[in-house]
């Protein structure tokens, strides 16, 4: 397998904000001579070319693959699938797979279903970076930087793929850790797909009650910094939330207890409990929060 940092040719399957953004972040390290997109709407690509995020796309995903040394796979995880298998018979020698997934353990099975004998290419990875905004015009050179990248190397997993994905990442100006995959989504069913699940549900709650319009209307600050991130993409959430269900659901169960408490206290006039709990959150709010980016998701 190819050792070198430098990719000749950079497979982006997928040419939103995170494939962009990435093929941007490379090409500014000069790290890539020729960048290759897929995606199945051709205006979308013809706009990623125009901004010269890539050089050329293919609608077809083998074609994508074809010849590349490195290929970042940044599909919705419900894709996933059917890409690994449509990009097997056309990966060369020397290529490199890696994905974006938010969800590992999926990936994993679904790259297990399809890559067989090519898994040792194979490195699960997870950029904790992002906005609520999605596709190529969001992207930017810059995302990764000094943000946290999660790989998440399988034992068939080969050393010099896991090398190359690092070093790939290294050179965005992110922070690369590894982790077990499993453990992966536990982690993120708790820091970002439950925060998510929140604001989708409380937008869509609000909006159809009665009152909705005029609720919105009278919204402030607040409401808007916490539902944010209820702007992303529903499709890839949907197949996070269908991905990572067990994790998801596990997480869940102890935040609606814990708002059960919190709903009995409100209701028997538990003062002390509601400004124990109150305390207690902001004071690990206000110690966590040097350590995140102010415009990740």
């Amino acid at each position: 397998m190819n050792t070198d940092t430098k990719f000749y040719r950079l497979a982006i399957i997928g040419v939103g904000l995170i494939g962009g953004s990435l093929a941007r972040a490379l090409r500014l390290a000069d790290a890539c001579t020729d960048v290759i997109g897929y995606g199945r709407n051709v205006a979308h690509l013809k706009k990623a070319v125009s901004l010269g995020v890539i050089d050329d796309f293919k609608t077809d995903v083998a074609a994508a693959v074809k010849d590349a040394d490195m290929v970042v796979v940044s599909v919705p995880l419900g894709a996933m699938s059917t890409v690994f298998k449509q990009m097997l018979p056309a990966l060369s020698r020397d290529a490199t797979i890696t994905d974006v997934g938010s969800a590992k353990a999926s990936v994993m099975n679904d790259a297990r279903k399809h890559l067989g004998e090519r898994m040792f290419s194979f490195v699960p990875g997870h950029p904790i970076a992002g906005t609520e905004k999605s596709g190529v015009e969001a992207s930017t050179a810059d995302l990764f930087k000094n943000r946290c990248v999660i790989l998440t190397p399988l034992e068939e997993t080969g050393s010099i793929a896991l090398q190359r994905v690092r070093a790939m990442w290294e050179l965005t100006g992110a922070e690369v850790v590894e982790m077990e995959p499993h453990h992966h989504d536990e982690v993120l069913a708790a820091t970002s797909h439950l925060p998510h699940i929140l604001a989708y549900s409380l937008v869509d709650t609000l909006a159809r009650s009665a009152q909705g319009e005029e609720i919105f209307r009278f919204a402030a600050g607040g409401f808007r910094d916490f539902t944010r991130i209820a702007s992303s993409d529903p499709v890839m959430w949907r197949d996070i939330c269908l991905a990572n269900r067990d994790a998801i659901l596990g997480i869940l169960g102890k935040y609606t207890n814990d708002l059960e408490q919190l709903a009995k206290a409100i209701k028997s006039g538990d003062g002390d409990f509601i400004l124990k709990s109150f305390s207690q959150a902001k004071q690990q709010r206000d110690r966590i929060l040097v350590k995140i980016p102010p415009t990740s998701t």
